[in-house]
């Protein structure tokens, strides 16, 4: 098979720019096309990054010529647009959430089993050198037997800051299907699959005015949670502790620590790709610093991506994958199911915990 496979990405918002530049690192990866419902930001990137071609959605799903779609459009879009391209014989990669639904995300599934064809998904920091880190001090039993955990997600939102911030609280959005997969996904690939969630969720100010422009001073409408707090139980029996907001103005929480019989483990963000990550054992004083295991340690959105292409050249299974993402789906939601239950919601999908990247890895390369 060609060293190089080529890439159509339908969606060129405000992410886009950043898989672009980042895509240029891998040398297995190819930007053929890019497409937008509004003509005007495919052109404005393919000129930016000296792509070949600006397109329609639909005629870059109609494209021979492309193997694999990057789908960075708005969540509402995920699911359609990856059912469209495994439609069209491509394999697909897309942003986060994996759906804004179980019955959407799990056709993408049954459709990319039925036809041959690899579907991925966000977030990928997982793969960073912060995450892998922390991956290799646990199943080395750094800090003993896994306990409990925390993960905590706590901002004012994004309307201050995004130009088109409006998708953010609709159904799709908020801070749990925004912001958790970034932190759900780094507890799986931690600590494997969960098991159960009981959680608290509530809206607290119907409307929200844009401070960003170019729609400062337009209002709105919140549709979703924007404050969830909660407990999920792993298989393994491993405890953890979630707050997801956008209500909170400044906090000095962590944004995950995990607990176990031996020491404590200092996650970093899982917005990001580095550290610090921090330890302290059972018997120390003091926080150590660890050194990170690959040098994937900035701003690496696409590694996943890359990481997909070469598992379809080699054969072997990728590690930014539908099942994990759909896993990480089912949890989310469950967070808000439980919340209007008001009660205990077990998870019904399953997930293996990814296989870790080989140590030493720097920008560029996979295996």
């Amino acid at each position: 098979m060609s060293e190089r496979m080529r890439i159509g990405v339908i969606g060129c918002g405000n992410i886009s720019s950043v898989y672009l530049r980042v895509a240029q690192i891998f040398p297995m990866l190819e930007i053929r096309a890019v497409a937008d419902i509004v003509p005007e930001r495919a052109r404005a990137r393919a000129e930016e990054f000296n792509i070949p071609r600006a397109c329609t959605p639909e005629e870059l799903l109609a494209d021979p010529e492309i193997d694999v779609v990057l789908n960075l459009t708005v969540p509402k879009a995920h699911a359609p647009v990856n059912k469209a391209a495994l439609e069209a014989g491509k394999h697909v990669y897309t942003e986060k959430p994996f759906g804004i639904n179980r019955p959407e995300a799990q056709q993408v599934l049954q459709l990319a089993e039925a036809s041959g064809r690899r579907v991925g998904s966000a977030p990928d920091t997982f793969l960073g050198a912060g995450l892998q880190t922390c991956r290799k001090l646990i199943d080395e039993g750094a800090i003993g037997e896994p306990v409990a955990a925390t993960a905590f997600m706590l901002s004012s939102g994004p309307e201050g800051w995004h130009p088109d911030p409006e998708f953010f609280y609709q159904e799709g959005g908020g801070p749990m299907l925004d912001m958790g997969p970034y932190y759900i996904t780094a507890l799986v690939n931690l600590l494997g699959p969960v098991k159960r969630v009981a959680a608290i969720s509530r809206i607290t100010r119907l409307e929200r005015v844009i401070g960003s422009e170019p729609k400062r001073g337009q209002v709105i409408r919140v549709e979703t949670p924007t404050h969830i707090a909660g407990t999920m139980e792993f298989e393994n029996g491993v405890i953890a502790t979630v707050v997801m907001s956008f209500d909170v103005r400044a906090h000095r929480l962590p944004p995950i620590e995990i607990y176990g019989t031996e020491g404590t483990l200092g996650v970093p963000d899982p917005n990001g790709f580095g550290g610090p990550v921090l330890i302290r054992r059972v018997g120390s004083t003091e926080w150590l610093e660890v050194p990170l295991v690959n040098g994937y340690t900035r701003q690496s959105r696409g590694l996943g991506l890359a990481d997909m292409v070469r598992a379809i050249q080699t054969g072997r299974p990728h590690r930014a994958s539908g099942t994990l993402a759909y896993h990480v789906l089912d949890v989310m939601l469950s967070f808000n199911e439980s919340s209007a239950a008001g009660q205990h919601v077990n998870v019904p999908s399953r997930c293996e915990r990814p296989a870790p990247l080989p140590i030493g890895l720097q920008p560029g390369e996979i295996d």
